[in-house]
């Protein structure tokens, strides 16, 4: 990855669960000194454990930059990173989700809980419908996300999905095939909301 300079913010989202496998820190790792040394600019949710925490630290080891976005609840329990500077604290969830699009222009997803999945499906639906430009990249490390991805088929078999909407998220099994898709990413269609009605 020597040699890439793309001046871009990426909005993570990942675990906030410090029970997961090492495989799967590694690669947040990993993935947090790439962005640094790809000098992309990170947002995420703020916390301090973690997938969260690890890529935090990772970025900032590597002297990446990085924004936290934290609800004011989360941040009053001491959730938060303390090594992150720039930490943004919303009212609530929906206003930090839409404070995290607003600054992006792509979203990478890790494997994590509930929250992840919500986060990732909401960066689908604003692509889906024209509300968010940007590449859209999963992380699936160990498989994590193979029946995520199954189920998405199983919308486009069914029709709930266009199959044209596959161009909306991109699959990497590596961190290094995240940065990868994120530099050599050309777009979907011009127009999304001319296929959004099925």
């Amino acid at each position: 990855m020597e040699g890439i300079l793309i001046i871009m913010t990426v909005c993570v989202f990942a675990a906030s669960s410090s029970r997961i496998d090492r495989r799967y820190t590694a690669d947040a790792a990993e993935l947090g000194a790439l962005f640094a040394r790809a000098k992309m600019n990170v947002i995420y949710g703020g916390g301090g454990i973690g997938l969260m925490g690890i890529l935090a630290d990772a970025v900032l080891e590597n002297s990446g930059t990085i924004t936290g976005v934290i609800p004011s609840f989360m941040n009053d329990e001491g959730w938060g990173h303390p090594q992150v500077k720039e930490m943004i604290v919303t009212t609530d969830m929906g206003e930090r989700k839409r404070n995290m699009f607003a600054r992006a222009d792509a979203v990478v997803a890790l494997p994590g809980g509930i929250g992840t999945l919500e986060e990732l499906t909401e960066a689908i639906t604003l692509k889906q419908l024209g509300l968010f430009k940007g590449p859209v990249v999963i992380l699936n490390t160990l498989n994590f996300y193979n029946s995520f991805i199954d189920f998405l088929e199983h919308m486009i078999s069914g029709h709930f999905l266009r199959n044209e909407h596959k161009g909306i998220w991109e699959i990497a099994m590596t961190p290094e095939e995240v940065i990868t898709a994120l530099t050599k990413n050309k777009g979907w269609i011009d127009d999304p909301r001319r296929i959004a009605k099925i």
